[in-house]
């Protein structure tokens, strides 16, 4: 596939800021302090999760300097929250995309074992409950160090699907899920710009 001349149609929920930052410079990033501000005492498990997938995607797209963090967009528009924000309809080139299934996303999100299978989950399950834990407790303190290596070991697979994505094959993925390193202006096609 020539990734070059390939572009897909996302959609993403911004606020004011982001358009006023858009129309203004033409390019908007997305930055740590941002996340904190929003997230406040919950902002320690999104940095985790958000850190991890940063260097994980720099790996298929690079990410820019100016970039801390990315921007969330969606191949459907019912999985986008709009309670937050203007919707826009983007045409994103492909190279500057990587590409997900949301619900994983979601489980990295609560700082979940991606598991390979459904039996690997059952035993990954298994274990923390006989030593009476839960995964966030083994995230968010230093107590499990082999067990937090474990899941953090697993989240790669969050990103298994992107290539098979960006050919158009969806099968194995609930709904789509895309993350941008930046915003441009030129590829706003919709949306209260």
């Amino acid at each position: 596939m020539d990734r070059e001349n390939h572009s897909l149609t996302l959609y993403t929920a911004q606020s004011d800021t982001v358009l006023q930052v858009l129309r203004r410079d033409g390019a908007c990033y997305s930055r740590q302090e941002y996340v904190a501000r929003k997230y406040g005492e919950s902002s320690k498990v999104f940095l985790t999760a958000y850190n991890w997938f940063v260097k994980a995607a720099a790996e298929i797209v690079p990410k820019p300097p100016e970039a801390e963090l990315p921007y969330w967009a969606f191949q459907d528009l019912y999985s986008l929250d709009t309670s937050g924000g203007n919707v826009l309809k983007l045409l994103v080139p492909a190279n500057q995309v990587v590409l997900f299934d949301l619900y994983s996303w979601n489980k990295v999100l609560c700082m979940k074992y991606l598991a390979e299978t459904a039996a690997d989950e059952r035993a990954f399950s298994r274990e923390l409950s006989l030593r009476g834990l839960q995964e966030s407790d083994v995230m968010l303190t230093g107590f499990y160090p082999d067990l937090r290596q474990r899941i953090l070991d697993s989240w790669p697979r969050l990103l298994r699907h992107h290539y098979a994505l960006l050919a158009g094959d969806t099968s194995g993925v609930g709904s789509v899920q895309a993350g941008l390193w930046q915003l441009r202006a030129e590829w706003v096609q919709e949306g209260l710009f």
